[in-house]
């Protein structure tokens, strides 16, 4: 199972917010919506996180294998 959980605390500590995504940098509301729920988005839009928040991946999505 993907989890997000990293991706708001990256968020967080880059003092970055769902707003600022949206409205300054183009993340679709969809996509953040998307993310809170669990849902899949694409590698397209982790790399543009990436860059936008100068993290890596892992600063993003975590793996959890599911028991």
């Amino acid at each position: 199972m993907i989890s997000y959980a990293p991706f708001w605390k990256t968020i967080k500590e880059r003092g970055e917010s769902t707003y600022t995504l949206i409205n300054q940098y183009g993340i679709s509301s969809a996509t953040i919506s998307r993310m809170r729920g669990g849902g899949g988005i694409s590698t397209a839009k982790i790399d543009d996180l990436c860059k936008i928040l100068h993290c890596r991946v892992e600063d993003i999505i975590q793996y959890i294998p599911e028991q």
